[in-house]
C-alpha cells in the first residue's frame, strides 16, 4: 500500500498543496503548530474518513472557508485507485474511490489499512477503558467488516435500551427491554469472540516488538477482560436489571470490557515516561504487523513527534525497525531536522525530507 501523491486544499492550517512521496520513508520537519500534523491527519482522513484529532469535521476546515477537498493516489494490488474527500460547512460529506461515491462510509473503512502513533495515545494508558476497547475495535474493523457491523448495531440496541431505562425506569414493559438484550447479545458474541481471539493474537507480535525495542530490558504484556468470561449476557442482564433501573443505563455488557497493560507485572501508568512510550509505540508496531498478516497489505504508518521522550539508543532501534523490508511506507515527523536526517540517513533505504512551515510544504 503507497501513497504516491496528495492534493490538500483548505485542510486545517495547509492552504493548498501537491505532494509526491517516496514509497519508503518521509520525513517532515519544523516548529510546533506550522502543519507537520495536519499533513498527517489528511493522510488519515483518507483512510478512515474522519479526523484522528477533530471530533466535528467542520473543525478540519480551514478558517474562513467554507469546505476543504483532499486527494490521494494509491497503487495496491498492481493498480492505482483515486480516493476522495469533500466537505463543506453547510453539506453532505462526500467520499469517493475512483470518482464513485460511496452509499456508506463505513464501507470505505479497511479499504486503506493505516496505522497511527501520536502523543494522543496517552490516552490509552491514562485514559478510562473506552479509550483501549476504541483502540482494539478500530484495529479489528480494518480486516473484518461482520466485526465492524456487530459494533454499529451493539451500540445503536444499548443507546435504545439506555433510553428506555433512563425515560420509563421500572415502568416499562419489560418484554420492550427483551427485544433490544436479544439483539445486544447476538451482536455482543461476536464482539467478545473478535475481542478475544484478538488479545490472544495480538500479545505474542505485541511482546516481540517491546523486547527489541526496550532491548529486553522488561517485560510487557496485555490483558483482555470482560464479564462474559464468567456469565452469559442472558444472566449479566438479569443481575444488573435493577441496578440499570435505578441508574437509568445499562451497566454490564461488551461495552464495559477493559484492556490492561503490563510492564514486569505493574500498570504501564507506573512506569517511567520513556517506558510509557515505548510501550505505545510497540503496540502500533503491533498492530501494523498484525493488519498486514491479515489483510496481506504493508498498512502505510505514520508516527507523529516519534522522539518525544525516548532515548537515542530506542530511537535508533525504531528507525531500523521501520526501515526494514516487513515495514512498507512511513510518514514521520519531528521539530529537529539535523537530529532526524542524521538518524534517516544512516539506514540503506530511500527517503524524502520536507520543511513545514505556516501550512507551506516544502521538499528539501
Amino acid at each position: 500500500m503507497i501513497l504516491e501523491e496528495i492534493s490538500i486544499l483548505d485542510f486545517k492550517n495547509i492552504e493548498e498543496c501537491h505532494l509526491h512521496f517516496s514509497p519508503k520513508i518521509n520525513c517532515f520537519t519544523g516548529n510546533n503548530g506550522m502543519g507537520k500534523t495536519s499533513l498527517l491527519d489528511a493522510i488519515y482522513y483518507l483512510s478512515f474518513t474522519k479526523s484522528f484529532l477533530q471530533a466535528t469535521d467542520t473543525h478540519s476546515i480551514r478558517e474562513g472557508k467554507e469546505c476543504f477537498f483532499l486527494q490521494g493516489i494509491y497503487s495496491y494490488d498492481e493498480q492505482k485507485h483515486e480516493f476522495s474527500c469533500g466537505l463543506r460547512r453547510e453539506g453532505k460529506k462526500q467520499f469517493r474511490k475512483n470518482k464513485k461515491e460511496y452509499e456508506r462510509l463505513s464501507d470505505h473503512i479497511g479499504e486503506i489499512p493505516l496505522v497511527l502513533s501520536s502523543p494522543s495515545d496517552l490516552s490509552l494508558v491514562l485514559g478510562g477503558s473506552e479509550e483501549r476497547r476504541k483502540f482494539v475495535d478500530m484495529v479489528i474493523s480494518q480486516y473484518d467488516r461482520n466485526y465492524l457491523y456487530a459494533v454499529i448495531k451493539y451500540l445503536k440496541n444499548l443507546k435504545e435500551r439506555n433510553y428506555l431505562l433512563r425515560t420509563y425506569g421500572k415502568n416499562i414493559d419489560k418484554s420492550l427491554l427483551t427485544i433490544y438484550e436479544e439483539q445486544m447479545k447476538m451482536f455482543g458474541e461476536t464482539i467478545f469472540e473478535g475481542r478475544r481471539t484478538f488479545a490472544e493474537r495480538f500479545s505474542f507480535v505485541f511482546q516481540e516488538f517491546y523486547n527489541r525495542i526496550a532491548s529486553k530490558k522488561e517485560r510487557a504484556s496485555i490483558s483482555y477482560h470482560s464479564d462474559i468470561y464468567s456469565h452469559s449476557f442472558e444472566e449479566l442482564f438479569s443481575l444488573s436489571l435493577e441496578r440499570d433501573f435505578l441508574l437509568g443505563y445499562t451497566t454490564k455488557g461488551v461495552h464495559k470490557d477493559d484492556f490492561d497493560f503490563f510492564i514486569d507485572g505493574r500498570k504501564i501508568k507506573e512506569g517511567s515516561q520513556g517506558q510509557i512510550k515505548t510501550f505505545l509505540v510497540s503496540l502500533r508496531f503491533a498492530q501494523f504487523n498484525f493488519l498486514k498478516s491479515i489483510c496481506q497489505r504493508k498498512p502505510i504508518l505514520l508516527l507523529d513527534d516519534l522522539f518525544d521522550k525516548l532515548d537515542l539508543e530506542r530511537v535508533e532501534e525504531i528507525i531500523s525497525i521501520v526501515s526494514e523490508d516487513d515495514f512498507g511506507q512511513i510518514f514521520l515527523t519531528d521539530t529537529n531536522r539535523n537530529h532526524l536526517q542524521e538518524i534517516v540517513r544512516k539506514q540503506p533505504t530511500d527517503y524524502n525530507l520536507f520543511d513545514v512551515n505556516k501550512g507551506n510544504i516544502q521538499r528539501v
